[in-house]
This record gives structure tokens, C-alpha cells and sequence, in this order.
């Protein structure tokens, strides 16, 4: 049987208005586009948001990344 796999990125209106946060947290994934834009580093982000993971942050930006790539 094949795995299913799920965004790493939600929406739920109860959860911050329904704007976009990362699975299983609280964190807008706009939180680390604003860090990564500011010039801080991943590293920085993920000390800031321990509730996100490395791998969890990396397959968010990937995804948004085909996201904007189907949209062009």
C-alpha cells in the first residue's frame, strides 16, 4: 500500500485566522519567509520555533517553491 503524503503546510480558520502555519504547530509558515527575507539564516528561525523541525521547515519551502511554480 502507498503512503499518502501530507503538506507539511495547513490551514485551518481556527488556527491564526486560517492563515497558512506548519503542521502540528502554531507557527505561520510567513514567520520564516520573513526570517529568510530579513537575512537570517534557517538556523536562526529553527532556534526561535523549536516546535518546527529542520526537515519540517525545508519540505514547507520546497513545497511552496512547486507551489509558485505551477502558479507561473
Amino acid at each position: 500500500m502507498g503512503t499518502v503524503s501530507q503538506s507539511v503546510i495547513v490551514q485551518d480558520p481556527e488556527i491564526h485566522s486560517g492563515e497558512p502555519v506548519f503542521r502540528g504547530t502554531r507557527v505561520p509558515f510567513q514567520t520564516l519567509l520573513d526570517y529568510l527575507e530579513g537575512g537570517d539564516t534557517l538556523d536562526e528561525f529553527l532556534e526561535q520555533y523549536p516546535g518546527v523541525s529542520r526537515e519540517t521547515a525545508i519540505a514547507a519551502l520546497e513545497e511552496a517553491n512547486r507551489s509558485n511554480r505551477g502558479a507561473r
